[in-house]
């Protein structure tokens, strides 16, 4: 694999002399690189729209998203297909993060695991992918074979492709409908892509799933109304956001709490339209869950 092409592996000319910087040199260093990182993303905006519309798209119809990845780009998918389940209160199954050489890869590399071409395919057949379904191919690189192999089963099953890659040109782009090419140039620590081109990633996944989530009714104004209250701040965060939604006091946010069977949605629901839960509810499911087209 010749690496020698891509900006992602290049030297960064400001950080040759990194080694002899002062901590304070290092750090201002640092922090001006990754402050080009959002500059770099707002120049893949209009494939990140249409990859939200098409990740929606999947969930309408009951299809799932997978993240494949390989090393930092695979743990990033699946850090952001378990926080899914917290934020917006989905089924596990519903967003999930495939990374080469399985979850033991989260912490250990598994030798030879990205370069097999095949891998990926077993995996995704392993969760009886469809057409119904989307694929986030990510690679820093643009070249994994892991993501390419992936994103070919994808496309032959007729599930929604889409790459994510950190250089330009990249070759995982070619096998996917839908490219996001977000290229940081150097790191300050040559090919730790773990920095930049990781946080454009994460920036990127971010956006993802969040854009998704809200086309299909995860949120209300600004609002988490689909959290799942795991424990006592999450308890407390649900009450204040009924409180919000409805802008009403404390005492009403925890009697229709309770009322609701610690629902969020269901509650801000009643209190918005006045209705028990049982009317709430199938109302709410009328509406595909959007609260906005219950009491609109």
């Amino acid at each position: 694999m010749d690496l020698s092409t891509l900006t992602t592996e290049a030297r960064n000319a400001k950080t040759t002399h990194l080694d002899r910087m002062s901590i304070h040199e290092f750090a201002i260093t640092m922090n001006a690189e990754d402050q080009t990182v959002a500059t770099s993303v707002s120049k893949a905006l209009p494939a990140i729209e249409r990859a939200i519309a098409a990740i929606a798209g999947s969930f309408k119809k009951g299809g799932r998203l997978f993240y494949i990845g390989a090393g930092t780009s695979g743990r990033l998918g699946v850090l952001d297909a378990a926080e899914c389940v917290p934020t917006f209160g989905t089924d596990p199954e519903m967003v999930q993060g495939l990374i080469a050489g399985g979850l033991r890869a989260m912490t250990d590399a598994v030798e030879g695991a990205e370069d097999d071409l095949n891998l990926a395919a077993k995996d995704l057949g392993g969760h009886d992918l469809t057409a119904r379904d989307t694929v986030v191919g990510i690679a820093a690189s643009g070249r994994t074979p892991y993501v390419i192999g992936g994103l070919d089963y994808a496309d032959a099953v007729g599930a929604g492709t889409i790459s994510l890659a950190c250089n330009a040109h990249a070759k995982i782009s070619e096998h996917a409908g839908i490219a996001i090419e977000v290229p940081v140039g150097p790191e300050i620590l040559t090919g730790s892509t773990r920095l930049k081109a990781g946080t454009a990633q994460k920036l990127v996944l971010n956006m993802l799933s969040t854009g998704a989530m809200i086309q299909i009714g995860k949120a209300y104004s600004n609002l988490m109304v689909d959290l799942q209250p795991t424990n006592e701040k999450l308890v407390e965060r649900s009450k204040r956001i009924i409180a919000e939604a409805t802008d009403c006091d404390a005492v009403t946010a925890n009697k229709a709490y309770l009322a609701a069977d610690k629902n969020v949605k269901l509650a801000i629901v009643m209190i918005l339209t006045g209705l028990d839960k049982s009317t709430a509810a199938i109302k709410l499911r009328t509406a595909n869950g959007k609260i906005s087209d219950t009491v609109g």
